[in-house]
């Protein structure tokens, strides 16, 4: 889960692959503002048929917070 997140990342929100890890911080560390984390949001859904709602990816501060979210809830 996290290398396909992290493809995503990387071909969607144009970031560098080595930038990604799971500790990097969405905001902090990797620059991605709150509509990008929107736009990442309906990504994720669309890519694996969730809903995710706004109190959970208000949670999203890490890469690792994300890949956890969608292994515990991607079926």
């Amino acid at each position: 889960m996290f290398e396909e997140f992290k493809n995503l990342l990387v071909e969607q929100m144009n970031i560098d692959e080595n930038d990604v890890k799971p500790e990097a911080e969405l905001v902090a560390d990797l620059g991605i503002n709150s509509l990008e984390l929107a736009d990442l949001v309906l990504s994720c859904e669309d890519k694996y048929g969730l809903t995710i709602e706004e109190e959970d990816y208000r949670k999203f501060i890490t890469v690792g917070d994300v890949v956890a979210y969608l292994e515990a809830n991607v079926k």
